[in-house]
């Protein structure tokens, strides 16, 4: 399952079949687009606005560095979060579905990979904070994909194979406000870059953007085109998706045509304290000491890469054993240069 920026990395590219193609050529037995069940979940937003207006505005619950700062930093937004799995979850269901069908295999021996742009998309298939089990059985990153692929690419050339099911609506879910605009609606606002999401959300705390029917943010630059895990400029990658995305048609995939029982999230999301650490008092602030040591290595950019809202709770994530430091990008590629140093000393 690529993700729908997975097209922006890529020059000069024309048609989305030949990714699709060349994914099947690379081994994988079948595709199918997260952008198609984007443009599935864009009708059900549409639907669910509309017959809950009185909860206005909603915020997107796509990107999970978003939710888990909601859920930390802001409780009183909660309510406000649409309750609509992310276009992952849905893919991944109509995938399963697909390939039973077709191999007459159970689902348990069916594997479902997200090819992924981000830390925080992993972490949520990982350890979901909204349902009980992820529907995505495993993870790549597009920057491992992207090498291995390209020479497969080649081969589909005269082998075009038409499996795209997502128009402009569902590839525009790529970049930053392109959930919004398959909405349909102009009464939205959308902003990407950690620091942004927090103004926002601060001033929509204030209720200062009480007219708006929809908030899109994403916790990366430029959206998910910026996510770390992809190998393209966020800007370069958002004009390239730009560009393809002029010749299709709005959608492909709708709603009336298929069958989707995992709608709505299973479990109610509720406050989490971010400092609530240890069972007593001198548990917690022993913890709180070591959280304070993991803060201090990590680079105080909150930029949310790790799949954390801020460096503070990646933090208290290593400290619980949820995560670890070289979930941080940043440390990791530190760590990375110091093990290639200390091999060439050897």
């Amino acid at each position: 399952m690529p993700a729908p920026s997975f097209y922006g990395q890529f020059n000069n590219l024309e048609d989305v079949n030949i990714i699709l193609r060349a994914l099947k050529l690379m081994g994988f037995d079948d595709v199918f687009e997260v952008s198609a069940a984007a443009e599935i979940l864009s009708e059900m937003t549409r639907k669910y606005i509309k017959e809950n207006k009185d909860k206005k505005p909603f915020i997107s619950s796509a990107c999970p560095s978003v939710v888990r700062l909601i859920r930390v930093r802001f409780p009183n937004l909660i309510e406000h979060l649409l309750p609509l799995n992310a276009p992952i979850e849905i893919a991944a269901e109509l995938a399963g579905e697909k390939a039973m069908k077709k191999t007459g295999l159970p689902r348990e021996k069916i594997g479902i990979i997200f090819i992924s742009p981000c830390p925080a998309k992993v972490t949520a298939v990982y350890s979901p904070i909204n349902n009980d089990k992820s529907q995505v059985d495993g993870v790549v990153a597009i920057k491992e994909v992207y090498p291995k692929i390209l020479p497969f690419m080649k081969q589909t050339q005269n082998d075009i194979e038409d499996i795209s099911a997502s128009g402009r609506i569902g590839i525009s879910w790529g970049d930053s406000g392109g959930e919004s605009g398959g909405l349909l609606i102009d009464n939205y606002l959308a902003a990407d870059g950690i620091e942004n999401v927090i103004k926002v959300l601060e001033e929509l705390e204030d209720d200062r953007f009480a007219d708006l029917d929809f908030i899109e943010l994403n916790a990366c630059n430029g959206g998910c085109v910026g996510g770390v895990l992809q190998v393209e400029n966020p800007y370069v990658a958002k004009a390239k998706i730009k560009r393809l995305r002029k010749y299709l048609p709005v959608a492909k995939s709708h709603l009336k045509d298929v069958k989707i029982n995992n709608v709505f999230w299973e479990k109610e999301l509720k406050y989490e304290p971010v400092f609530k650490l240890g069972s007593d008092m001198v548990e917690s602030m022993n913890l709180l000491a070591k959280v304070d040591d993991i803060e201090s290595r990590l680079p105080g950019l909150d930029c949310g890469s790790c799949g954390a809202p801020s460096c503070r709770a990646l933090a208290e994530d290593v400290v619980r054993g949820d995560a670890h430091e070289n979930d941080c990008p940043h440390l990791l590629r530190k760590y990375i240069h110091k093990i290639s140093d200390d091999l060439n000393k050897l």
